[in-house]
């Protein structure tokens, strides 16, 4: 595939110390990213408890957000690598911020819902931070910078669990509580305006709205489908319709965008072993990191005089389990360029996603003790950390410079998409292996979800295994 042509941006600032502006400044807003991520976990069973959700329901908080960001990314990742990648940035903090508010003021769980849709952007912030690092920076450099901002994701992701759950516990209203991500997200904002540089090198064509309009109907037909199943059971026409014609969609969008010499994703630069690989991986990847986060907090929430199971654990008790993992995760993050450097990309993503595997296996069979589990997830938040910091890099050294918003955006999306698909069966499993009185998810729910998880965790190292690329050799251009 040839590089697209370029356009010079005029830049306002090309000293060193907007360098150091694009590095710091996006390493802030990733932390808030990672805050924000993270800091409704915690929060879930009581926001169910204020809103009247269920906690199959709690699981569709999560999945409505991917959802949203699954077109958003690779949405904004080509208007980004059009228009400019700072303009994006301030567009997708603004949307966020109003998102965030709309969560933490809504009356009723749909609002809280829409709020969500709103805090789709979210997830393209990253791809658009890298995208202005690698058009700043040279490789050494770059690499270190985006190192950087995942380890900010994981620093503001351990710090936003830990202190919602404070503010739950000081605070004793939830709608406070939700506020405290609000007041970060709206600061991000001007922040945005200070001394951030917009992208030198612009690409050329135009924005795929065919492409987005097919893949946002698609992703609706598919959760539409997926969420009847809870009620109706796999096999009944309004689970099998939509789901089908979310696949239609799927296929047309996919016919379309390789037709395009413009696509809004580059499906062409999925193909082959040096890369269809690691993008499969990505998707394995999205189903056990984001569909693992509701159903968790919710087994700790739970009674076990009403469910037989759980913890009842309070949201601050729930941030502190989950700190060990989130330590780890960061100590993951960090440590991925050294252990990388000495194994190679390829084998610390399969280390890494073994070890998730064999996380998951030990929830499914030792979930009886908190602190069971809570050692269990520091050894998982390891494992996740060093696949979040390898995958990146992993990926963006396989695009064009001029469109590599659009080559994270793949990556993002793809594992977007495996969350929000997992958010939506894990929600289903949840409302249909339920307690004797059916008024809870059963233990047996939860079990399957993680055996689930842990056997995409082996597929997703079984995919890596299988890439063939030299170390830190983009993919030809096809």
């Amino acid at each position: 595939m040839s590089a697209a042509p370029t356009t010079q941006a005029p830049s306002d600032t090309g000293t060193g110390a907007s360098v150091k502006a694009v590095v710091g400044l996006l390493v802030l807003f990733e932390f808030v990213s990672g805050f924000l991520q993270m800091g409704m976990v915690p929060l879930l069973p009581k926001i169910g408890d204020r809103l009247g959700a269920t906690d199959s329901d709690l699981s569709w908080v999560v999945a409505v957000q991917l959802l949203a960001a699954a077109v958003c990314v690779p949405a904004f990742g080509r208007l980004g690598d059009l228009h400019g990648h700072r303009l994006l940035l301030r567009i997708s903090l603004a949307t966020v911020a109003a998102g965030t508010c709309l969560v933490a003021l809504a009356p009723s769980f749909e609002v809280l819902l829409l709020g969500r849709v709103l805090q789709g952007p979210l997830a393209a912030l990253l791809p658009l931070e890298i995208a202005l690092v690698r058009d700043r920076l040279p490789v050494g450099p770059a690499r270190r910078a985006i190192a950087r901002l995942v380890g900010a994701l994981t620093v503001g992701s351990l710090l936003g669990a830990l202190v919602m759950g404070a503010a739950d516990e000081a605070l004793g209203d939830i709608r406070l509580t939700l506020l405290l991500p609000a007041v970060l997200t709206v600061v991000c904002v001007p922040v945005s305006f200070l001394s951030v540089p917009e992208s030198r090198r612009l690409a050329s064509g135009r924005v795929d709205l065919p492409g987005i309009v097919l893949l946002g109907a698609a992703m609706i037909g598919l959760l539409l489908g997926v969420s009847a199943a809870e009620e109706k059971g796999w096999l009944a026409a309004p689970v099998l319709v939509p789901i089908g014609a979310g696949a239609v969609l799927l296929a047309v969008f996919t016919a379309v965008e390789l037709r395009r010499a413009d696509p809004l994703l580059d499906l062409r630069a999925m193909k082959g072993r040096g890369s269809a690989p690691f993008y499969l991986a990505s998707f394995l990847f999205g189903v056990f990191f984001f569909g693992s986060q509701a159903p968790n907090a919710t087994f700790w929430a739970a009674d076990p005089a009403e469910t037989g199971y759980g913890f009842a654990l309070s949201a601050l008790s729930i941030s502190l389990m989950s700190l060990p993992g989130a330590v780890c995760s960061v100590v993951g993050s960090t440590l991925t360029a050294r252990i990388a450097g000495r194994t190679g990309y390829r084998r610390a993503l399969i280390g890494a996603f073994t070890l998730v595997a064999l996380s998951f296996g030990s929830f499914a069979v030792l979930h009886d003790a908190w602190w069971q589990m809570s050692l269990t997830y520091a050894v998982l938040g390891f494992a996740v950390g060093l696949a979040l910091g390898a995958m990146p890099t992993v990926v963006v050294e396989a695009g064009d410079l001029s469109r590599s918003g659009v080559a994270t955006a793949v990556y993002n999306n793809v594992k977007t998409l495996g969350g929000a698909v997992a958010g939506g069966v894990f929600a289903s499993v949840l409302g249909t292996l339920l307690t004797a009185d059916g008024e809870a998810p059963g233990e047996r729910a939860y079990v399957v979800l993680w055996l689930v998880a842990g056997a995409c965790a082996l597929a997703a190292a079984g995919a890596v295994a299988l890439a063939h690329r030299e170390e830190g050799a983009p993919v030809a251009a096809r």
